[in-house]
Order: structure tokens, then C-alpha cells, then sequence
């Protein structure tokens, strides 16, 4: 059964769904690299790794944990690289207005969490513009003046 107009509704919803991820991420890049600029400093270490369903080897959830300056535990989830297990003593980098929204290991040695948020920020922000330019061709037919 063909849906007029079903062909626009997905790339309408590949266009949200790929901005909403892109924006997410610009948004973690900024905040990481304005903490990265002017945040404290705490040691931590890597509480917890999570392996997601069918213990795909690419799908892993790195928790750490720290102490404020004032005593406070937080324990936080962030993109790190795949050589991190759990114990692994890191870096934390926060902004003591926000531990808990802004903490990263991101860090001298430890560029993981950066590297992914640009990575996904960009590869989601040009699936988005590629669907976008589909669907602008789809609805008004070929940009050449042809």
C-alpha cells in the first residue's frame, strides 16, 4: 500500500532524529571545551562499564566518579575510549557551579570524549543536511535548470 506523501514524513523524521543527535552532541562539545578552558581538576577513576545488549564490542557505557573540592561524590557517564575499564584512575575536569552536568575525563592524554562529541556532532549534522537536500530535490525536482 503506497501513502502519498510517506516518502517526506521519513526523511522529515531522519531530518529530526539526526539534528536532534547533532545538536545534543554540539551542545556536550561545548560545554566539555569551555570546562576544558576554566573547569577544576579532581583525580577519579572509571567505577563501572556497561556492555549493552549482545555484549556488542562497540557498544560499552563508561561511568566515573569523583569528589568535589567541598567532599561531594559524583558519579557521572562519559564517552572514553575503549582501552578504559573499570578502576582505571582518570582526570576529572568540571565546573564546580555543575559537577554533575559538566564532569569529563576529557584531558591531557585523554582526548576520547572530544574526539567522539566532533565526531557524531559532524557525521549527524551532515546526515541531517544530506537528508535535508533529499528531501528538498524529492519535493521541488531537480536543482540544475534542466
Amino acid at each position: 500500500m503506497h501513502v502519498p506523501g510517506g516518502g517526506y514524513v521519513v526523511l522529515v523524521l531522519l531530518i529530526a532524529l539526526f539534528g536532534a543527535i547533532a545538536l545534543k552532541y554540539a551542545r556536550r562539545l561545548a560545554t566539555v571545551a569551555r570546562v576544558l578552558r576554566r573547569g577544576e581538576r579532581a583525580p577519579g577513576e572509571c567505577v563501572r562499564v556497561e556492555s549493552e545488549p549482545y555484549n556488542r564490542s562497540d557498544a560499552t557505557r563508561h561511568f566515573f566518579a569523583f569528589s568535589t573540592a567541598d567532599g561531594t561524590r559524583v558519579e557521572f557517564e562519559d564517552l572514553a575510549s575503549w582501552s578504559t575499564d573499570e578502576g582505571t584512575p582518570v582526570t576529572v575536569t568540571y565546573d564546580p557551579r555543575d559537577p554533575q552536568g559538566t564532569a569529563t575525563v576529557a584531558g591531557r592524554g585523554t582526548w576520547s570524549p572530544v574526539l567522539q562529541a566532533l565526531a557524531l556532532t559532524l557525521g549527524c549534522g551532515l546526515a541531517a543536511l544530506g537528508f535535508t537536500i533529499l528531501l528538498c530535490y524529492e519535493a521541488f525536482g531537480s536543482f540544475g535548470g534542466g
